[in-house]
């Protein structure tokens, strides 16, 4: 059997979940976008992975999908039209998967996109693979019955983030890190100013020795608020990041978008309590409110700055507590359980 993908960006934890299939599969092609400049990865391509870089040639692609001669088709999102066209060619065929992460918001774009999906996508798709609850009401509404609906479509890699949270657990009861963490783009729509002001206004008004690490680069880089307790480490290669997770305490991601967001689950895997934005979608999983984290509104400087200081008065075995939590949150999805699902497709 052979899966065809037809992908956006290449992602560590998407080629962690495809080694899971590796004796299941004898062939796994991924046709891919270009890898982003600011955040070029180092990928670890399991055996039975062959990449292929997308053209702009519909034709190219198509001739390329007949050599392959899938038995399965995944396709991300619908914003390609060239992917489109491959699907709508082998629909009927084989099984047809769209996957997307879109948060239902009952916007103006996304009511429209109803109407016509009976034509775009659902006439083309046997299946729709989603990432939580959110985005399964979206597929209901887009036409896709119950029965032709996966969640779980993004999972991190939990065994080497698990395996990282035993190493690391003793010397935590020694000693927590008064580290809050953020990873990610350095872009507008992450929060990211937000949550530096608020940061410096705690520390002005109520003095502390918690520090604020920030792993990533972006458009937003040049302007990034300096602080002496603010550290910027710019982008970090996956494998690399363990070095900065092990000194930290506290994952933050105050995202005023952010359709699902696979570092939440790779966090909660590594133990770590959460403050999330009420705009992350993988937090509808991974947090509960009071018990491995909190939650605040995105874009509001004072409750970040209320949550941060909640976090800082808390003891460290409460911290600790958390972390446990979240760990176990995290065991709801993982790469073997991902492999299972798109057996099931077959």
């Amino acid at each position: 059997m052979k899966v065809l993908i037809l992908y956006t960006e290449l992602a560590d934890y998407f080629l962690a979940c495809l080694k899971e299939l590796e004796n299941k599969i004898d062939e796994i092609h991924i046709i891919h976008w270009p890898v982003r400049d600011e955040a070029p990865f180092i990928f670890s391509v399991p055996d039975k992975v062959i990449l292929h870089n997308k053209t702009s040639d519909y034709k190219e692609i198509l001739n390329l999908s007949k050599i392959i001669n899938p038995s399965i088709i995944l396709c991300s999102g619908w914003v390609d039209s060239n992917y489109l066209k491959i699907v709508k060619y082998y629909n009927q065929k084989i099984p047809t998967v769209l996957l997307f992460d879109n948060q239902w918001k009952a916007s103006l774009k996304q009511v429209l996109g109803i109407l016509l999906s009976s034509f775009i996508l659902k006439n083309k798709f046997s299946n729709v693979w989603v990432t939580g609850s959110s985005s399964k009401y979206f597929a209901q509404r887009l036409g896709f019955s119950d029965d032709k609906i996966l969640t779980g479509l993004y999972s991190a890699d939990t065994t080497k983030f698990s395996k990282f949270r035993q190493k690391y657990l003793e010397s935590k009861k020694n000693k927590f890190p008064k580290v809050f963490l953020y990873v990610g783009r350095y872009v507008r729509h992450k929060g990211v100013f937000e949550l530096w002001n608020a940061f410096i206004e705690l520390q002005n008004e109520d003095p502390n020795d918690w520090e604020l690490w920030c792993l990533g680069t972006g458009e937003e880089y040049d302007n990034r608020v300096l602080h002496p307790k603010i550290k910027h480490f710019g982008f970090i290669q996956s494998n690399d990041m363990f070095n900065y997770l092990s000194n930290s305490g506290i994952y933050i991601l105050p995202s005023n978008y952010e359709p699902w967001g696979v570092s939440v689950h790779e966090m909660a895997a590594a133990g770590f309590p959460m403050l999330l934005s009420k705009n992350v979608g993988s937090s509808e999983e991974f947090l509960e409110e009071n018990i491995n984290g909190y939650y605040f509104n995105s874009g509001n400087k004072q409750e970040i700055k209320e949550k941060l200081k909640k976090i800082i008065n808390l003891k460290e075995s409460d911290l600790l507590t958390m972390g446990d939590k979240s760990f176990n949150l995290s065991l709801k999805n993982s790469p073997k359980i991902w492999a299972e699902k798109l057996i099931s497709l077959l």
